[in-house]
């Protein structure tokens, strides 16, 4: 098991990370390029993993100079997702861990995902009842690469950023914990990545 015991908390992304939805978010992302007559490519929708689905409306408009109403791109792609019959599974190796240190580090969840979406997931895979912070899109003004996700999980923990370890699956995630001050451990097809 990879020894963290130099930390206090684990902060945890969520799809792609502890639970493998990544698939099915991209295939609502390729459903919603399609209404809105937009490219799509799935490695870079991929490499939005995290990114706020707002958020991503406007990378998309800024990519492709087109002018979609964020509100309404956003509202579509959660309408395809919710329609996706995704049953959302764990990743093991990430999961693992989260048994491994339950009860001797703390422990939350910060995601692009917005609240209602995160807690549903959550709830769906048990993993609700093993964290004691959930920091969503729903909850921050500025979503990854920015480091508020993050920074505000740390804060409902009550543990400094230095002494967080986040667990990730995008660049974009990445950047966030950096940026909060924290240690990144990637994970990649849902494998821990050990530099």
């Amino acid at each position: 098991m990879i020894d963290l015991s130099g930390y206090e908390a684990i902060v945890f992304d969520m799809d792609g990370t502890l639970i493998d939805s990544m698939g099915a978010h991209v295939t609502a992302w390729q459903m919603t390029c399609e209404y809105f007559g937009l490219p799509f490519n799935a490695d870079y929708m991929y490499g939005l993993g995290g990114v706020p689905t707002k958020q991503i409306a406007v990378l998309l408009n800024q990519k492709f100079s087109t002018d979609h109403n964020p509100e309404e791109v956003a509202a579509k792609k959660r309408e395809y997702w919710s329609s996706i019959r995704d049953v959302p599974s764990k990743i093991t190796e990430t999961c693992n861990v989260l048994e491994h240190y339950q009860g001797k580090l703390k422990m939350g969840v910060g995601t692009g995902s917005e609240r209602k979406h995160a807690e549903d997931v959550l709830c769906k895979t048990g993993i609700d009842k093993k964290i004691t912070a959930l920091v969503t899109a729903s909850d921050v003004t500025h979503g990854k690469p920015h480091a508020e996700t993050f920074l505000r999980v740390a804060e409902l923990l009550g543990v400094e950023p230095t002494k967080c370890v986040v667990f990730e699956d995008t660049e974009i995630g990445r950047q966030a914990a950096e940026a909060a001050n924290m240690d990144c451990i990637l994970v990649k097809d849902g494998k821990i990545q050990m530099s």
